[in-house]
């Protein structure tokens, strides 16, 4: 993991490093067992997105991450330097992720990057951009098989 340092574009935001460097820490220790450390990094009325869902409030994040984190069997994230624009900021991240029902439990890495928007030292704006072939998709038996070879014709 790496610190928050943060590549400043915009006016500073005092709260902004602290709460990246929270939104971190976090990240690389939650799981299943451990959703009520989420107040601590996003306020109440959080809109998050991804590519497989979105959740509107804090208690509808809590119910989507404990269906993410449900058959997880580890979960880790190398962090790169943020951007960071006044209260705005996009962290990249690499995810290292062991699921019961993906690739038989092997490791998979999965490339993305959290666009973040941070208020009052929470954040209340969380939208994360990855492939989720490369996350599911390209995993299941057959199907993954058929999106590997298009990738292979495209690149």
């Amino acid at each position: 993991m790496t610190t928050a340092s943060a590549v400043e574009v915009g006016s500073k935001n005092a709260a902004v490093p602290a709460t990246l460097e929270r939104f971190q820490t976090l990240f690389n220790r939650l799981d299943k067992g451990n959703l009520n450390k989420l107040p601590d990094v996003y306020s109440e009325d959080v809109r998050f997105q991804d590519p497989l869902g979105s959740a509107q409030g804090l208690d509808e994040l809590t119910r989507y991450f404990a269906g993410a984190y449900a058959n997880a069997i580890s979960c880790r994230f190398d962090f790169s330097e943020p951007v960071v624009n006044g209260d705005r900021a996009m962290v990249p991240w690499v995810m290292h992720l062991r699921h019961k029902r993906i690739n038989k439990g092997r490791e998979i890495r999965v490339e993305g990057v959290s666009h973040l928007g941070i208020a009052d030292g929470k954040v209340n704006y969380h939208r994360d951009y990855f492939d989720a072939g490369q996350l599911l998709y390209e995993h299941l038996p057959l199907v993954g098989r058929v999106i590997r070879m298009v990738k292979g014709y495209a690149g």
